[in-house]
């Protein structure tokens, strides 16, 4: 007997409208900038970390050499490809960050040009000093006064640095695009805030008040150590000295001189630190001009 067997059809199943298509580089697209490089979290580290400090401590140079950090780790993120492609498609947020940055390097240019002419006139009070030569002195005073001024200046020039928001700048910002322009937003930031506390901190160190000769005892009292950290102090009562030199002792005058030295080592510390943040300035920059070439 011959069994009979039915033919049958089978169609493949309807697909699913709710299975969509695997695109993969559709998805690569939209997750890639999602992922910070790691020099992006070290960045903000840095910043986090210079603005606890500058809020708590009063050590000029130490927040210098943050600052000089940042910028050393900005200056690698400005090399990243990404990075370049990215201020490439949006010239006029690149176009401002030039500008930014050349305002930065001219002020801290003009803050090393101010500080060593004072440091010349510190130089020559202190061999007037010893050779009880008054004729120095109205020099001296009057460098403290233009010292206060300029740096009084270059608050105001620096000030002028404004933080565009991302939204105004990027026609058509990208996750990638957004984070960027918000650390560089956050460098420009911090650059500002530690540039306007040094700037601010010895202008008022420099207009100091006349103290009676007893505080100026206490004051030169004072620990080296605490005479360092703290400028204000180290040119209180000096000026007052000055005036009435000729009527002060041997031990008088030695004492002052002192003080005068650690003013001397105070400013040169800033002079050294404050160099290397205008050569991290400058080479910042010089990043963002490479950027064009590539």
């Amino acid at each position: 007997m011959v069994g009979v067997f039915r033919r049958s059809l089978s169609f493949p199943n309807k697909p699913s409208q709710n299975n969509k298509p695997h695109l993969s580089h559709h998805i690569r697209s939209i997750s890639l900038p999602c992922r910070s490089h790691p020099l992006i979290s070290h960045i903000k580290d840095e910043i986090n970390n210079l603005t606890t400090i500058s809020q708590t401590s009063s050590n000029i140079s130490h927040c210098l050499n943050g600052l000089k950090d940042i910028h050393d780790t900005l200056q690698h993120i400005l090399h990243l490809p990404q990075t370049q492609e990215s201020l490439r498609r949006h010239p006029l947020f690149f176009e401002k960050l030039l500008e930014d940055f050349l305002r930065f390097v001219e002020v801290f240019a003009m803050f090393q040009t101010s500080i060593l002419a004072f440091k010349e006139e510190l130089s020559a009070v202190q061999v007037a000093v010893r050779k009880r030569d008054s004729t120095k002195i109205v020099l001296y005073i009057k460098a403290k006064k233009k010292m206060v001024k300029e740096m009084k200046k270059l608050m105001s020039c620096i000030r002028r640095v404004i933080i565009t928001q991302p939204d105004i700048m990027l026609k058509v910002p990208s996750f990638g695009d957004v984070e960027l322009v918000g650390i560089i937003g956050d460098v420009i930031n911090v650059t500002v805030s530690i540039s306007v506390g040094l700037f601010d901190r010895i202008a008022v160190s420099f207009n100091s008040k006349k103290l009676t000769w007893t505080q100026i005892v206490v004051k030169l009292s004072r620990t080296k150590k605490e005479v360092i950290e703290d400028l204000e102090d180290q040119d209180d009562g000096v000026e007052s000295f000055l005036v009435n030199m000729k009527k002060k002792g041997v031990e008088e005058v030695r004492s002052v001189l002192k003080r005068m030295r650690d003013l001397e080592e105070c400013i040169c510390g800033i002079e050294c630190v404050s160099q290397k943040v205008l050569r991290a300035l400058i080479n910042s920059r010089v990043a963002l001009l490479n950027t064009l070439s590539q």
